[in-house]
């Protein structure tokens, strides 16, 4: 994830997203879809995807910071990103490659590419993120709680050193549906596969909840 400055897509390649005519929409607005995790909030600026929330998030988002609110149909941006999300918490879509950006610290920015780097189907937890930018598996949590795109920077694949699914901002119920959907769940409990801290981002600037 990048500074305010750049898009990029969850992989980190470069994305120029759908045509977006600034004069059209505000640069930052909102829209509410429906899909099978119930409904979400996604929050557009310029050209980006800046934030998908879930209605009882946690912790709760400023919602005066979404902007005005959109038709989906009317917003090429949200639109696009919508049909994504759909598709792929229904089991139709392996990735998501929307143009995103995520606004925080340099640290949870840091945080939040080595979330983004986690492989579908694999697990990987707030120790380990924490070994590997220097911070406490608590202080993680807290960053990783933070995270303005659920989802599409999957932090529902970060779980407890003993593979507890601890809490998320949808719920631990929506936590585990995502985690059975990408096949990162045996009957019930996180697959024994090792987990590994993922590897620092190539260029990176840089919440357990209990881990």
């Amino acid at each position: 994830m990048t500074a305010a400055a750049a898009v990029e897509t969850v992989d980190g390649s470069a994305a120029a997203g759908p045509a977006v005519d600034a004069g059209a929409v505000p640069v930052r607005r909102h829209t509410t879809v429906d899909t099978e995790l119930g409904e979400l909030t996604l929050v557009g600026e310029g050209a980006a995807l800046v934030g998908v929330y879930f209605p009882e998030h946690r912790p709760e988002p400023d919602a005066t910071r979404f902007g005005e609110a959109v038709e989906v149909t009317d917003d090429p941006v949200l639109a696009a990103a919508s049909e994504q999300l759909a598709a792929y918490v229904s089991g139709h879509r392996t990735t998501i490659d929307v143009p995103v950006r995520a606004d925080g610290s340099e640290r949870a920015r840091e945080v939040w590419d080595l979330v983004a780097a986690v492989p579908r189907g694999e697990t990987t937890t707030y120790a380990a993120l924490g070994r590997a930018v220097g911070v406490g598996p608590r202080v993680a949590g807290q960053m990783v709680a933070r995270n303005p795109l659920c989802v599409v920077v999957p932090c529902h694949r970060v779980v407890a050193s003993d593979g507890r699914l601890t809490g998320y901002a949808g719920g631990v119920d929506r936590k585990r549906q995502l985690l059975q959907l990408e096949g990162a769940l045996a009957a019930g409990a996180v697959k024994a596969s090792p987990v590994r801290a993922p590897a620092p981002p190539e260029t990176s600037t840089a919440a357990e909840v209990d881990g």
